[in-house]
């Protein structure tokens, strides 16, 4: 019988064999940022994050591929939906427990290592460098256990999530989030912005 997180995960890891087949097929869902994009994950998966961020689909954590689809459910799709809103992040504090719980429980072991990278990424979005430092952590042991044909893709990985525990030592914050927040912009923040790659 079809789990009934399996449609998400289908459409979120596709047909791939191997991290870097996956990588190649779904980067541009995972990391682009095009409005059609957007509308379909809208139109496909708005409802299920709403229940998700209601607690109707806690359930779903009780088995590891489970634990992950909600923890996509709630982390990376609002930040689709919502793009540019304060819902975008609407589902983290949420998610963040959710990663600490099963982390605490070794669920991530139980997933390959191309799917870990989407719990751990919740660490990254965190505005605490504690959790900023585990992200670190976390991907360096992703990169030192990859295969030699992938440690080019687990590096890069490695090498976004130190550049947001950098940010988050330096400010304290994601700087790029204020506007959507109602933050105000301190002026070094203002600075850091006008520069090219600081808006992840």
């Amino acid at each position: 019988m079809l789990e009934p997180w399996q449609p998400l995960f289908d459409w979120w890891f596709g047909r791939g064999t191997s991290a870097g087949s996956i990588f190649a097929e779904k980067k541009l869902l995972w990391f682009g940022q095009r409005a059609e994009q957007d509308a379909e994950t809208h139109r496909l998966f708005s409802n299920w994050v709403d229940d998700a961020l209601h607690g109707e689909l806690d359930d779903w954590a009780d088995v590891p591929q489970g634990w992950l689809a909600l923890i996509i459910l709630l982390d990376q799709l609002p930040r689709m939906i919502h793009r540019d809103t304060p819902q975008a992040f609407a589902g983290d504090e949420r998610a963040l427990q959710l990663v600490r719980d099963g982390l605490s429980h070794g669920v991530d072991m139980l997933l390959s290592p191309i799917q870990r990278v989407f719990a751990y990424l919740v660490l990254e979005h965190a505005e605490n460098l504690a959790m900023q430092e585990q992200s670190v952590g976390y991907f360096g042991v992703l990169r030192d256990i990859a295969k030699s044909e992938e440690r080019e893709l687990f590096d890069g990985f490695l090498a976004v999530a130190l550049r947001h525990r950098d940010v988050i030592a330096h400010f304290g914050r994601f700087p790029y989030r204020n506007a959507a927040l109602g933050r105000a912009s301190s002026e070094a923040e203002v600075k850091f912005l006008s520069q090219p790659g600081t808006r992840f």
